[in-house]
């Protein structure tokens, strides 16, 4: 059992005594007027160590250029450890292909903390380890116990049948191997063309001899083994450096009573969490586990949201194209369960302020455009969506009209009707952004 697997092993078993996160309350009675955390928690972080060998190839493979037909696009160059392994550009998507002028068909997510994330699945709505621990704690920074969505097709009564886990905004793949592999062969990517062209281009790789020692030469004759074994490598890569999973942000140095939150982060954090404004803790969950770990700021489950088209991408160029997240075009295994057509994977918030394009399609530029989506998307639309020849607001302009019926409308803040009044002020707008931008890595504490 290596240092890594103890760690997730440990902190399944940990209990710490008083780990209720009761701090985050909705009034914010126990914080200080100095902005610390007046009950700190202990966090759990991964252990830091050396690579191992495996990990050590895979970061070679995960810099190497050389893989793409153009020669100047590594995993590394859409993933870049300078902008928290997201994109280093100011686009919609990255560009790609052997003349790197193709681009992607969504927006580059970051690779930061996935190895805490499960396998995709479809089921009950249980919870998972990275949720609120129990009901009371729930209430307690303004989750809902039962939340409604249209994937259930149901009111909230009942268990909730959810489309859950997964990589990439779709969710179709279910270990970081198999992510690697995706963008190494889309021709809108790297474009590595083939298999046979990837495997001899690893066998020529300055790297190869670190093959021989893992596996043998035997591996090099192999091409499917070859393959497999190096996105093993970059997987392992992702999971032993923490500069992936760093849990360094002013946040997780407050939990820990090691950093002060100013006032307007302090009231962004409470507003983020009120079901009565933001709800954001709703679907990206704030607070740490009962075993300790670090919040990951993601549900892992999947939302319609109706977000606008984007006509900066060059596939929306075709008024039939869709890209409908769950139920295809890139996932095909599940194109029958229309229920989930529009669906996208919910992401970390953790670094989402270096960011410069949110939501799948890379639609909104900052986040001030984000929470005025969320802020009026239903009680002022055409504050946020494009309108028809004639005048008429486009609403879910990105998504068929016989789809419209799964975008979420029960939870807050989407349960408001136009003329309604806005789930949150100007202010609060700005002091959510304000605490969003304490979850950025890379804080250093004073103490």
């Amino acid at each position: 059992m290596n240092s890594r697997t103890m760690w997730l092993f440990g902190a399944g078993l940990l209990c710490l005594a008083g780990a209720v996160f009761s701090v985050v309350t909705q009034g914010f009675a126990g914080a200080n007027s100095a902005g610390a955390n007046p009950s700190p928690v202990r966090l759990m972080r991964p252990p830091v160590a050396p690579l191992s060998a495996m990990a050590q190839l895979g970061k070679e493979i995960f810099y190497d250029a050389s893989l793409s037909s153009s020669g100047a696009l590594s995993c590394a160059s859409c993933h870049s450890p300078d902008h928290a392994y997201g994109p280093p550009n100011d686009g919609p998507v990255m560009l790609g292909g052997a003349n790197l002028s193709r681009q992607g068909a969504r927006a580059v997510p970051s690779l930061t903390y996935l190895d805490r994330h499960p396998n995709f699945s479809i089921g009950p709505d249980k919870g998972d380890d990275d949720k609120i621990v129990d009901l009371a704690q729930m209430a307690a920074i303004g989750q809902q116990a039962t939340r409604t969505t249209k994937a259930a097709g149901g009111t909230g009564a009942s268990a909730n049948i959810v489309p859950q886990g997964g990589l990439f905004w779709d969710g179709r793949a279910d270990t970081l191997q198999d992510q690697a592999l995706f963008p190494l062969l889309d021709p809108n990517e790297m474009d590595g063309g083939s298999a046979e062209i990837v495997a001899d281009k690893l066998r020529r790789a300055p790297y190869v001899q670190r093959f021989v020692e893992l596996f043998g030469a035997g591996v090099l004759k192999n091409q499917r083994l070859l393959i497999a074994e190096a996105m093993f490598a970059v997987a392992r890569y992702q999971v032993e450096e923490p500069s992936f999973h760093p849990y360094t942000s002013k946040y997780d140095y407050w939990l820990e009573g090691r950093a002060l939150l100013s006032e307007s982060e302090l009231r962004g954090l409470q507003a983020f969490n009120d079901p009565d404004k933001a709800n954001c803790a709703g679907c990206h969950t704030s607070a740490p586990t009962r075993d300790g770990l670090p919040p990951l700021f993601t549900d892992h489950q999947y939302e319609a949201l109706g977000a606008p088209r984007n006509a900066a991408l060059a596939g929306n160029r075709d008024p039939g194209y869709f890209d409908l997240g769950v139920c295809g075009p890139h996932r095909t295994d599940i194109p029958e369960q229309t229920q989930y057509c529009g669906m996208f994977l919910t992401p970390t918030l953790r670094n989402t302020a270096t960011r410069h394009a949110f939501f799948h399609n890379g639609v909104f530029k900052t986040l001030e455009q984000v929470l005025d989506f969320y802020n009026f998307r239903d009680t002022s639309p055409e504050k946020v969506f494009p309108r028809a020849a004639d005048g008429t607001v486009l609403r879910y302009d990105d998504l068929p009209q016989k789809y419209h019926a799964n975008v979420d409308v029960t939870d807050p803040p989407f349960d408001r009707h136009p003329g309604d009044r806005p789930a949150m002020t100007e202010r609060d707008e700005v002091d959510i952004i304000a605490f969003l931008k304490t979850l950025t890595d890379g804080y250093k504490p004073e103490n």
